[in-house]
C-alpha cells in the first residue's frame, strides 16, 4: 500500500496543502483529442465546459433511456439507487456503465473518454457512474466539496489521477441549480476534521456531512478565485478535475436538471485499502475489482 500522501479527517483543526500531482499527464499535443486553449483552461481552473458535444438526438435516446430507468420499480429497488431525504424521489442510479448496455457505451464513446484519456496520461477504467436527477421545485442541494477527498480516504485511491465527466441532458441554467466550480481550487487540498463514521456513503450520497471543507477555508477559496457556474444546453459536457471544490444549490424552479456521470480514473491508480482503516465502500460507488483499460473507440446511437 502506498503512503498516505493525502492525509484528512485525522486531525481537530483543518489545514490546507498543496498539490502533489499534475493536472494534466501529457504534454505532447499531437493528434490530442482535445484543443490547447480547452487544455490550458482544464489546467488553469480545474474543469472545463465543452457545448454541444452530443447532438439533440442522442440526448433524446439518452432521456428516453433514463426515463425508462426511472420508471422501473426493480431500478428503485436495486440497492444502487439513491433518493431524496425528504421526497424519497431518485436522486441517482449508481454502477450504469455496468447494468446498462447503452451507458456502458457511452462510458466508452471517444468524445469524452479519449479526452478523459489524454489529460490522465494513458489507460483508464470507470471508477463510478450514475445517472442524476434534480427535479423541478424539490431538488435539493449538495454541498461544497472536494471528490478526491473522500475517494482517497474512503475509497483507497492513491493520487489525483482522476477526473469527472457528466454530459447534460437537459440545459443548465444560472437559475435551476447547476454544478458550482471553485477555479483555481484544485491547486490546494482542504484536510478536513472528523473521523469517518462506519458506512458513511449510506448518508453522504444523500447528504454530505463528513469530508467537507469548513467555512474559513470555503471563504478564503472563494476570496482568491471565485465562484464559477457550469451551464449550457443539454448535450454540453462538463469535465473537471478529481480535487476542484464544487457543489450546486437546490433547484426552486420548473426546469428539472439530469445527467449522465463517469468518474475515469488511471489504471496506475486503481483503489487500494480506504485510508481511513475503515471498510471500502461497496463496488457500486467504487470500482474495486475490474481496472482493465476502457476500450475506446466511436459510438453510434441513432
Amino acid at each position: 500500500m502506498q503512503a498516505d500522501l493525502y492525509p484528512s479527517r485525522q486531525h481537530d483543526e483543518p489545514s490546507w496543502q498543496e498539490r502533489l500531482d499534475p493536472v494534466v499527464y501529457r504534454n505532447d499535443l499531437t493528434n490530442a483529442p482535445i484543443a490547447p486553449d480547452q487544455l490550458e483552461r482544464f489546467e488553469r481552473d480545474g474543469y472545463l465546459v465543452i457545448p454541444n458535444l452530443f447532438s439533440a438526438e442522442e440526448v433524446a435516446v439518452f432521456r428516453e433511456e433514463l426515463d425508462r430507468m426511472r420508471q422501473d420499480p426493480a431500478v428503485a429497488e436495486s440497492g444502487k439507487t439513491i433518493k431524496e431525504p425528504d421526497s424519497g424521489a431518485i436522486r441517482s442510479v449508481f454502477a450504469i456503465h455496468q447494468d446498462n448496455e447503452l451507458f456502458a457505451r457511452v462510458a466508452c464513446d471517444e468524445r469524452i473518454a479519449a479526452i478523459a484519456s489524454f489529460i490522465l496520461g494513458g489507460d483508464i477504467y470507470v471508477h463510478q457512474s450514475r445517472m442524476n436527477f434534480k427535479p423541478g421545485f424539490t431538488g435539493k442541494e449538495f454541498y461544497w466539496h472536494s471528490d478526491f477527498e473522500t475517494w482517497h480516504i474512503e475509497d483507497g485511491l492513491p493520487r489525483m489521477r482522476t477526473l469527472s465527466c457528466s454530459i447534460l441532458l437537459t440545459d443548465n441554467e444560472p437559475h435551476n441549480g447547476p454544478l458550482m466550480l471553485v477555479p483555481g481550487s484544485h491547486k490546494h487540498y482542504i484536510r478536513c476534521v472528523g473521523a469517518t463514521p462506519e458506512n458513511h456513503y449510506e448518508k453522504s450520497l444523500r447528504k454530505q456531512e463528513f469530508g467537507v471543507p469548513d467555512h474559513d477555508s470555503l471563504t478564503r477559496l472563494a476570496e482568491r478565485y471565485g465562484i464559477d457556474t457550469a451551464t449550457g444546453p443539454a448535450g454540453s459536457v462538463v469535465f473537471f478535475d478529481c480535487n476542484t471544490m464544487h457543489g450546486s444549490n437546490s433547484n426552486i424552479t420548473p426546469s428539472a436538471r439530469s445527467n449522465l456521470f463517469y468518474v475515469y480514473n488511471h489504471v496506475d491508480n486503481a483503489a487500494q485499502a480506504p485510508f481511513c482503516g475503515l471498510s471500502p465502500r461497496p463496488a457500486f460507488v467504487a470500482e474495486r475489482e475490474n481496472f482493465e483499460p476502457l476500450q475506446i473507440q466511436p459510438q453510434r446511437y441513432l
